[in-house]
């Protein structure tokens, strides 16, 4: 309420006329315009009633005993023989969890998809595992079926187990279990979380299932958390028939205003004006992705005013989330403008170079939402004078002021996440006119701190602070600004190869730039981050530990990294069941690359050598990358029973290989890739600014796909993703053959083809090879091989009189299959 003077002069003369001193009115409205005027203090972090309830949550005394009751939640099914269940506190009239103590048993069966990684953990065919313990936290009808399946009387309530619980989410596996269930209990829709601490025998009584509807996709988990036995073994959707818009994420982010100050010392301070939309009735907590170390300041409404937030210590469960004043409906649109601060999220590596760790969380992002979501984006950047930035997005102004360089930006179109990169760059640039695209490279000037030191080491210096030293070699400056027209040229192949094979992407700007990191590359939309290794030459590389036997990572690393402006944010993935196709795209995309530019067929071939080699190769714990499990494992097929890496070496070359052998089905003597190429653009074309899943794929594969590639006769690719992308095998092929003449002068051609170690239902079109005697390499035709069979067939070569050198299976690794 706003009071002008005049009104404060008319009410002390009425207040004058009822007896009371003028003075004494005047000195009271002016308390009152003070207080008018005064804010009210904005509510601190966590300190919202109902969130302090949930976060300081013990039991209330209500117990239960139970006998032979059977608790079914989607795949799990906890079978309760005998004890007692004691009930938590009820927060806002909602009880949230219970603690059962007694005889009890958990048997999960997941979808066929799941059970290869729980057989790993449960070493059989079947999951069972007994307990004594187990805390139960719940926002959906647990309480209900639990008290009436009971009988009162319980004993033996200790809140132990419960704190444990409590400990165990805040400060070991760092989620904030509190803030995700204040967003049922504050929300007058229905809840459907179920999570249960299973305190089992076989795994160090660290074991947690969990249903959350507020995933997109696999809403149902399990997994270990033992440090030495942790892993994620079953993750799938839901099973039943939810209604339609009680699933999925909470909100969907539109459009994101960010500004941003970057601080010499790498400190950065945030502003993010964030609209959304709601995607489910009855939100009323917003949950955000931020970088832990970043900590909010104040969150306020579009009218300003002051919003409750939630955001613990940075080292604990730090997820940051938004209280709003009241809950939001299905589709309804709401801002929220965020203030915050904090360093490590970017560090200062030295000599000009700042490498962005927070790469995804520098801003308050949608959390859980992967990349399947685009929005747009309005950025400006403040960076210390001197220096240059490249950002996702289109440069639409550059100012100088108090000391600092001002950029903003704009995404050109909606994008999947928003970055940036900056530093004291030399710059290189280009237009290309087919396509219309404009692209920078950028890389830094002076060098980090770890390059200085490994030149000092290598001078004979012998620093302690590095392991490998070689006195005296030399390794010149190390500048990466010589190799900065490479990258560019490289670029700009990469970006018309990929233009002609898959059509054009979602962008028209795209800007390289170097990062002081050697063991990764990245790219966000129209921006890619190139490893700085990839600037040295062999020696140094080799030197440094990076060569990696070199197996073609340093020539496919800027291709693979472009390649991503199609697969992953052109075409985003819609969960991370569906991550091996933009991983896996990109690698075949690089292959492209080395076969179209490069034009040399034995480093397309060494390429595909490397890559199945890396699906072979057992690692330390045993384990081949292709065994683990099917390609939409994605990141779960990680565990510590599978070793490190094991997904790195399981969809960039597996799903590599699918795209491949996709390509080389539709090759054609006289179209070549044609098909191919139809295939790719109308998937690119369709999916363009969107999410794909998997089988949004295959559909557009089988729309395009030749006779030949239907070996079931039902015009659908089932057998071929049964056995490569959903399955496990791995074929072994052996070719016996020779040549002879015909009566006529042709040369005849008899095999012997044999298919092995695979199911009876495996099928697949094997392709033979010629190779004349000029060295040639002639395509023959594919053999239909189904289960472990072989073929013998004898065929006249019409037309060609001399005899090949030799016939080939599998010439251009066509076929994922053993080695011979």
């Amino acid at each position: 309420m706003q009071y002008s003077i005049a009104r404060v002069l008319r009410s002390a003369v009425a207040v004058f006329l009822r007896g009371v001193p003028a003075v004494l009115a005047l000195l009271s409205f002016g308390f009152m315009l003070c207080a008018a005027y005064a804010q009210a203090p904005a509510p601190g972090p966590n300190s919202d009633p109902t969130y302090q309830a949930l976060r300081n949550l013990g039991l209330s005394g209500e117990a239960v005993s139970v006998s032979n009751v059977e608790l079914k939640r989607d795949a799990g099914t906890f079978h309760l023989r005998s004890g007692s269940i004691c009930f938590v506190s009820p927060v806002n009239g909602k009880v949230t969890g219970a603690v059962f103590t007694g005889d009890g048993n958990f048997v999960l069966t997941p979808p066929e998809s799941d059970s290869p990684m729980l057989k790993v953990l449960a070493k059989g065919d079947e999951f069972s595992e007994n307990f004594a313990q187990m805390v139960l936290r719940f926002t959906d009808s647990t309480y209900e079926e639990l008290k009436k399946a009971g009988t009162s009387g319980g004993a033996g309530c200790d809140a132990g187990p419960l704190k444990d619980s409590q400990h165990t989410m805040r400060h070991k596996l760092k989620e904030n279990l509190d803030s995700r269930i204040l967003e049922d209990v504050l929300s007058p829709a229905p809840g459907g979380l179920f999570m249960a601490f299973i305190h089992g025998k076989r795994y160090n009584g660290q074991e947690l299932y969990s249903i959350d509807p507020h995933f997109a996709r696999d809403q149902v988990t399990f997994e270990t958390y033992d440090e030495n036995d942790r892993g994620r073994w079953a993750s799938f959707p839901m099973s039943g028939d939810r209604k339609p818009g009680t699933i999925g994420h909470p909100i969907h982010i539109e459009h994101q205003k960010l500004d941003t100050t970057f601080e010499k010392s790498a400190n950065l301070i945030g502003k993010a004006t964030t609209e959304f939309t709601a995607h489910l009735d009855g939100v009323r907590v917003v949950p955000f992705d931020l970088f832990h170390t970043l900590r909010v300041r104040s969150v306020k409404a579009e009218d300003g005013t002051a919003l409750s937030f939630i955001q613990e210590d940075k080292n604990d469960d730090a997820q940051f989330s938004v209280i709003l004043p009241k809950a939001l409906s299905a589709g309804e649109h709401y801002s929220v403008t965020t203030e915050y601060e904090g360093k490590e999220a970017v560090a200062n590596t030295g000599g000009g170079s700042y490498f962005p760790i927070a790469r995804i969380d520098w801003f308050p992002n949608s959390r859980g939402s992967s990349f399947g979501e685009y929005a747009s984006y309005e950025m400006t950047f403040r960076i210390p004078k001197g220096m240059q930035i490249a950002a996702t997005g289109v440069r639409l102004s550059e100012t100088t002021e108090d000391g600092h360089n001002i950029t903003t930006w704009k995404s050109e179109a909606p994008q999947t996440v928003a970055g940036f990169s900056f530093g004291q760059f030399k710059i290189e640039s280009s237009k290309l006119t087919t396509p219309e695209y404009a692209i920078e490279s950028y890389a830094n000037v002076g060098q980090p701190d770890w390059v200085e030191a490994f030149k000092h080491a290598t001078s004979g210096d012998n620093l302690p602070t590095l392991e490998r030293h070689s006195p005296g070699l030399a390794v010149g400056t190390m500048s990466t600004t010589g190799l900065n027209k490479k990258a560019l040229a490289e670029g700009e192949l990469a970006v018309q190869l990929y233009t002609d094979y898959f059509g054009p992407s979602l962008f028209k700007h795209m800007q390289l730039t170097q990062q002081t990191a050697c063991n990764f590359g990245q790219s966000w939309p129209e921006l890619v981050w190139i490893p700085i290794c990839y600037y040295f030459d062999t020696t140094v590389r080799h030197e440094l530990g990076v060569d990696w036997g070199d197996r073609g990572y340093w020539k496919a690393v800027t291709p693979h990294e472009v390649a991503h402006q199609w697969w992953g944010h052109t075409v985003g993935f819609s969960s991370t069941r569906d991550q091996w196709m933009s991983e896996g795209f990109a690698d075949m995309s690089a292959s492209l690359y080395i076969s179209m530019i490069e034009k040399d067929p034995k480093k397309f071939i060494t390429f595909w050598n490397d890559e199945r080699e890396l699906l072979l190769e057992r690692n330390a714990q045993g384990f081949r990358a292709i065994d683990v499990g099917p390609l939409t494992l994605g990141y779960r097929a990680e565990t510590t029973r599978t070793g490190a890496n094991v997904t790195r070496r399981l969809i960039y070359p597996k799903g590599a290989y699918v795209l491949h052998m996709i390509r080389m089905m539709m090759r054609d003597r006289q179209k070549g890739d044609q098909l191919f190429k139809e295939t790719m653009h109308d998937f690119v074309q369709t999916y363009s600014g969107k999410a794909a899943t998997t089988e949004d794929f295959k559909a557009v594969v089988e729309k395009h796909m030749p006779p030949e590639m239907d070996l079931e006769g039902n015009h659908k690719l089932d057998w071929f993703f049964n056995e490569y992308v959903y399955g496990t095998q791995l074929p072994s092929y052996k070719l016996e053959s020779s040549f002879g003449t015909g009566t006529d002068g042709d040369v005849t051609f008899a095999f012997k083809l044999t298919q092995s170690n695979v199911n009876d239902k495996f099928r697949m079109m094997v392709p033979i090879y010629l190779e004349t005697q000029d060295g040639n390499m002639l395509f023959l035709g594919r053999v239909r091989m189904v289960g472990n069979d072989t073929i013998q067939q004898s065929l006249p070569l019409k037309g060609l009189k001399n005899k090949p050198r030799r016939a080939l299976l599998n010439y251009y690794d066509d076929v994922l299959a053993s080695p011979n």
